[in-house]
């Protein structure tokens, strides 16, 4: 497959091809750049022949975060097992058979992170895991055109308390892992993509998984279609489509724990929780 790998770099934007090669750096802005027309094509014209690297900032400007949830039966599951308790379980049930997806607000620039950045645990919450997405990139347009990886960080024992608390939950600073890059292809990534998860605590690994895109129930058209039907994204927006990769209870994230997704062929986003 062809693609192209967008940086936000310190002093503009880079443009990697599938050699590895990287383009000059860009002065272009990185709203304007990424919300044009025919984006592929535009990284297709580029003269690719640099190997020098910049240090990779937030791939973000004026972009909101938004977040699909219950979109894969593991998601189903383990949300209806952390609001049993309370009487929430049947929302969760509902919400993955029903027409309407679960779509929430999760952030914008200042609430994301990226490659090598900390990401935050509630004070308020004892049980907070990071949970892997792939992220779609949806231009101003309403078209999807590009894809990231998303670390979705969540207070699964606030979540679990009562439904409503959703966004308590899922809405702080340094909650929006986004990164590394914006990989934009000649074509839809295939299902058999998989989004891969390993924690590690110290030098140890304390939690590894890894499923296929393909194990989603919803397709990447019909979320980007329920969250742009009433909305518009003058400088597009980016939406996580959920997660089926869950640490069983009683796991917890802890302070310095290292946190890397894995999603080929956009990279690997690594991630510290703040200390």
């Amino acid at each position: 497959m062809n693609y192209y790998k967008i940086y936000r770099v310190d002093s503009g934007i880079q443009i990697e091809n599938a050699s590895g090669q990287l383009t000059p750096i860009l002065s272009e802005n990185w709203d304007d750049c990424i919300n044009q027309d025919h984006l592929f094509q535009f990284c297709e014209k580029q003269s690719f022949g640099t190997n020098q690297r910049e240090v990779i900032q937030t791939p973000i400007e004026s972009q909101e975060i938004w977040a699909a949830g219950v979109t894969y039966l593991r998601s189903k599951v383990a949300r209806m097992e952390e609001s049993k308790e309370s009487g929430g379980d049947t929302f969760y049930d509902k919400v993955y058979d029903a027409e309407r997806p679960e779509i929430f607000y999760k952030g914008n620039k200042l609430r994301a992170v990226g490659q090598h950045g900390l990401v935050k645990i509630r004070k308020d919450s004892a049980w907070n895991v990071p949970e892997p997405e792939l992220t779609l990139f949806i231009n101003r347009n309403k078209q999807i055109a590009g894809y990231l990886i998303g670390n979705d960080m969540s207070s699964r024992d606030i979540e679990g308390e009562n439904p409503l608390y959703l966004p308590q939950a899922k809405v702080y600073d340094a909650s929006a892992g986004i990164g590394p890059c914006l990989l934009v292809t000649e074509k839809p990534l295939a299902p058999e993509t998989v989004i891969a998860m390993r924690i590690f605590r110290g030098q140890q690994e304390v939690f590894q998984g890894d499923t296929q895109i393909s194990q989603m129930k919803r397709s990447h058209e019909e979320l980007k279609d329920y969250l742009t039907r009433e909305m518009s994204f003058p400088q597009g927006a980016y939406l996580m489509t959920g997660t089926c990769i869950v640490p069983d209870p009683p796991f917890t994230l802890q302070a310095n724990d290292e946190i890397h997704i894995q999603i080929e062929p956009i990279g690997t986003l690594i991630q510290t929780v703040h200390p």
